[in-house]
């Protein structure tokens, strides 16, 4: 009877690993070690990734709406494009990453690693990036309304252009940021800081900040 208790679990160990979906090497499962592959245009929707190592992955074009993506390593990855709506993305790093274009509407980003990402004209409409970090990222044009960045730290960062009507910015740390052009109409600042920031063209800025 033991013989075959350990004979049934191996064959369903079996038939689950082969249930598994496969992309060029990758297996699509929590902390995957995919580590430089290429997973561009990939179908993984609602795929789980938690916790895997897509460090200079190729994910450009991919469709991740609803992935579970929370605590995964996706640094200096091409995300540009990627659709990543409503995805989990809390703790993830995509630290100098490329994200130009990419999708990242209603994500749940708390805590999200971005710095020195290229978010140029991304989506980040309504997404959840209290805790964030973003020191150094480009933002350029990007869409940030109605976003969380609440305690984010946004040093450096470049939102030249930037949308963030009705963004939640309170106790962020805009420090030497670069906000030109950007809209912060009905943004919540609250306790945010902007020391040295520049703000030409910028509408509804606090300009009474010191650009010292």
């Amino acid at each position: 009877m033991k013989k075959q208790l350990i004979l049934a679990s191996a064959l369903l160990a079996l038939n689950a690993h082969a249930d598994d979906l496969v992309i060029n090497g990758c297996v699509i499962q929590p902390d995957t070690k995919c580590v430089n592959t290429d997973l561009s245009g990939a179908n993984l929707m609602h795929a789980d990734l938690s916790g895997a190592d897509l460090t200079g992955a190729n994910l450009s074009g991919a469709d991740l709406r609803h992935a579970k993506l929370a605590n995964a390593k996706m640094e200096k990855a091409n995300l540009q494009g990627a659709n990543f709506a409503r995805a989990d993305m809390r703790h993830a790093s995509v630290r100098g990453s490329k994200l130009q274009n990419a999708n990242l509407e209603a994500i749940n980003g708390w805590a999200l690693f971005g710095q020195g990402a290229n978010f140029h004209k991304a989506n980040m409409h309504g997404a959840n990036l209290n805790f964030a970090r973003f020191s150094g990222a480009k933002m350029q044009e990007a869409n940030l309304q109605a976003a969380n960045l609440e305690i984010a730290w946004m040093t450096k960062v470049d939102l030249t252009g930037a949308n963030l009507k009705n963004a939640n910015i309170q106790e962020a740390k805009l420090n030497a940021a670069n906000l030109e052009n950007a809209d912060f109409t009905g943004v919540r600042k609250h306790y945010a800081t902007f020391q040295a920031a520049f703000m030409e063209g910028c509408k509804n800025c606090p300009f009474g900040w010191s650009k010292n």
